[in-house]
């Protein structure tokens, strides 16, 4: 496949796992032979058609701000292979756990696919919520999914609510549709709130605020793709370095601010 049509099929895909699609991209865009002006305009391309991906705006911002592209594209791609989040997550939950999640979660859901002690509840969101609860089944892992009407009473029956950011600053993340409820439940009831941010998705202040202009252009705010939620709704921030209370952590961003992508 041309490197064109194999971008023009990677913009036009969605539900893949961050990791998979960061991959592909970085592949894609190193056979382009790196031509500066078909660069950013690919790049452009790329984060506009996937608004809610942190990990394609950090890769494309290092490669229009690198001096050897290509060589930068093939490490970003395996250092995201190789986030260590979710082996973290994995041995950081409790024995026996209820774990609460929306939708199908990258790093998270990899995390719970490795522990069959927990029970996991999985809101449906997106549609994707069925499709996680099928994958955790095959693998011998309990799992029940919840209608969006009842994420109240199952963030209620949970000892952990897992909100994975697909993007975050420095104060917020960007995730699946109903985290920003699941978040506000958990926190007036005092139930844990796990903020997951992998490596790849804490951007820039201003590259972020694209993004969730980007989101939010819609007719009404509820039709957005992805929720807003406040890092201070959570206790704990799962990232390459371990899962620690929030007040003893912080994001920083990870990328360049490449202007070239602004809106």
């Amino acid at each position: 496949m041309h490197p064109i049509e194999r971008l023009r099929y990677l913009a036009r895909s969605s539900g893949a796992d961050q990791r998979v699609l960061v991959g592909e991209t970085a592949s894609a865009l190193r056979a382009l032979r790196m031509d500066p002006a078909g660069l950013v305009v690919s790049c452009r391309r790329i984060v506009e058609r996937h608004p809610t991906s942190g990990p394609l705006w950090w890769l494309c911002a290092h490669i229009l701000t690198a001096a050897e592209p290509s060589d930068t594209a093939r490490e970003l791609a395996h250092q995201l292979e190789m986030d260590p989040t979710p082996d973290l997550l994995c041995e950081a939950f409790p024995e026996d756990a209820t774990v609460l999640v929306v939708g199908w979660p990258d790093l998270a859901g990899e995390a719970l696919l490795g522990r069959g002690d927990v029970t996991v509840l999985t809101v449906d969101a997106d549609d994707q919520g069925a499709s996680f609860v099928r994958r955790l089944e095959r693998s011998d892992v309990v799992a029940e999914i919840v209608e969006p009407a009842g994420l109240a009473a199952a963030v209620l029956a949970a000892d952990v609510v897992v909100v994975e950011a697909t993007a975050a600053s420095t104060s917020e993340l960007l995730a699946t549709r109903g985290s920003r409820a699941a978040a506000s439940v958990a926190y007036c009831s005092e139930v844990p709130v796990w903020a997951v941010a992998g490596r790849g998705r804490c951007l820039p202040d201003a590259a972020f605020a694209s993004l969730v202009t980007r989101v939010s252009a819609v007719r009404v705010p509820w039709d957005a793709e992805a929720d807003v939620v406040p890092l201070g709704l959570a206790t704990y921030l799962a990232t390459e370095r371990g899962v620690l209370p929030l007040d003893q952590v912080e994001l920083a961003p990870e990328c360049p601010l490449a202007h070239e992508l602004l809106r």
